[in-house]
């Protein structure tokens, strides 16, 4: 059966690694349900893509389904470094998306792949305003926990008293879930963060959120059933994840913006549960003197590591960091520092013991799934949070720091604690079985017939179902209309022709 005469779904993703990999892991999941998925971001990260990747706009088939690759350009240069200004790049992509993404729908449909429903991640909830207007079905896709969703969502409606200039220090309780200290509540929403346009841009969804007919979510059921629970009566939410695992398509597909290095040689040769793994994301980035106490903590307490140090972003103003001198000498064979790594198969490995990381949602699926432990080194976001329910509900943690709001170096005495904490004695043990655990429950809701599987292939249904109902006339129609927005964005280009700088 070729790709044309698939249903087409159409996904848009926010240009950040964080963002691209879940929406493309669902992408993945869709299409092994048998759809077809084009994948759309803007070219600056598709070329990345490309490169590390080896992605192609030509359908390559997953599972029952395929999957391509479209990207857009957002009217900026590559090398613009306004990218880094979410308050200044949001708006641009919302202004150049909404003109786009209708012209790529319609291009679609002229041949033959009628797109029939659009699915979006946080900070680009236009893109459900582009589906209303273009008369097709949105969804979007949380990547975050479900306790963090209900945390924005608590205080966007102001439905519960939150840290404020007046009541720094205020712990915060929502239903269904344990009591927030102020500094465990996600930090976008703390008064004094320097990231307040990080706020505004996931508050943006929040007040989109009539718009799309279901919002999925990278969890499962049973990991947050309460929360889940509380919050599917005021949100339709499907659980789908952990979307990185794909029983039909393990392989397939990969979103990474850089290669990553070898590094599976390296820890074959290692004995079991010996290697401690350090990698704090795609976006958190140390300052150099909290880099050297985790280096002299690394040493101190003699586990073998590996240690991811991405390079910063050119454009975004942080110095290069370095080893401490004879580091590299010192740590020898124990050893092994990389700039990126293949993350999946590194916590799935034999050797490792321990995952000391920022707790980004990710990262944090990926360990539960994987079985794995970790020390937790959250800075902000939903980092403080996910922080929270490894080491206090999953029980899967020990606790290294409590994020930028302590504010704190983090010596090397207490780094060498907590990595021995995490991989010797009773401790250790009973974070491992209970990591076992986990994997176990993970694995049990995305395999046929689990939890998540049965709640995307209800979506899959869904879209399928629309899909018939959106005869001819509504295909017309979205391509009508996708006409008027190009007339419409035309006349608007001209007209301010040579105003902007």
């Amino acid at each position: 059966m070729g790709s044309e005469s698939l249903v087409h779904v159409f996904l848009v993703s926010f240009p950040g690694q964080g963002h691209v990999n879940p929406l493309l892991r669902l992408g993945k999941r869709l299409a092994s349900k048998g759809l077809l998925v084009t994948f759309t971001t803007p070219e600056s990260i598709g070329k990345q893509m490309r490169k590390a990747s080896g992605c192609s706009d030509e359908p390559s088939p997953v599972g029952d389904g395929f999957i391509r690759f479209e990207f857009f350009e957002d009217g900026w240069d590559e090398d613009e470094p306004r990218r880094q200004d979410l308050d200044q790049y949001l708006p641009q992509l919302e202004k150049v998306g909404k003109v786009v993404i209708p012209q790529m729908i319609r291009r679609n449909a002229e041949r033959g792949r009628t797109v029939s429903c659009l699915i979006n991640n946080p900070f680009i909830p236009w893109v459900s305003d582009v589906a209303e207007s273009l008369g097709l079905p949105s969804a979007m896709l949380w990547v975050q926990s479900c306790a963090c969703f209900a945390a924005y969502y608590h205080y966007y409606h102001n439905l519960v008293p939150f840290p404020s200039e007046e009541a720094m220090e205020i712990d915060v309780q929502l239903p269904c879930m344990p009591l927030l200290k102020h500094d465990e509540v996600p930090s976008f929403l703390y008064p004094t963060t320097p990231y307040p346009f990080l706020r505004r841009a996931i508050m943006g969804q929040y007040g989109n959120l009539d718009k799309p007919f279901c919002v999925l979510m990278d969890t499962f059921q049973e990991l947050e059933s309460e929360i889940i629970e509380y919050m599917s009566k005021i949100c339709p939410i499907k659980t789908v994840g952990p979307l990185f695992k794909n029983p039909k398509a393990p392989n397939a597909v990969r979103g990474d913006f850089m290669k990553a290095d070898d590094c599976i040689g390296w820890l074959d040769s290692k004995p079991p549960k010996s290697v401690v793994y350090v990698s704090f994301g795609s976006v958190v980035y140390l300052k150099q003197d909290q880099w050297d106490e985790i280096a002299f903590g690394l040493l101190n307490s003699g586990v073998n590591f590996i240690w991811v140090m991405k390079p910063p972003h050119k454009d975004s103003g942080y110095t290069v960091l370095t080893l401490p001198e004879g580091f590299l000498e010192k740590a020898g064979n124990k050893g092994k520092v990389v700039q990126w790594s293949p993350q999946e198969q590194v916590l799935a490995h034999p050797s490792v013991a321990c995952f000391v990381t920022h707790c980004g949602w990710n990262s944090t699926m990926e360990a539960l799934t994987s079985g794995m432990p970790v020390v937790a080194f959250p800075q902000w976001g939903d980092q403080v949070t996910d922080a929270k329910y490894l080491v206090d509900v999953f029980k899967v943690g020990v606790r290294m720091c409590r994020g930028e709001a302590e504010d704190k170096l983090i010596t090397r005495d207490v780094v060498e604690r907590c990595l021995v904490e995490a991989t010797v004695g009773p401790k250790a043990a009973k974070m491992k079985e209970n990591a076992l655990k986990w994997k176990a429950t993970a694995e049990a809701a995305f395999i046929e017939g689990g939890s998540s599987d049965r709640n995307l292939q209800a979506f899959v249904d869904e879209v399928k179902k629309r899909s018939v109902g959106m005869d001819h006339s509504t295909a017309g129609k979205a391509t009508e209309k996708a006409n008027e927005i190009e007339v419409e964005a035309e006349a608007v280009a001209a007209a301010t022709d040579g105003k902007e700088d």
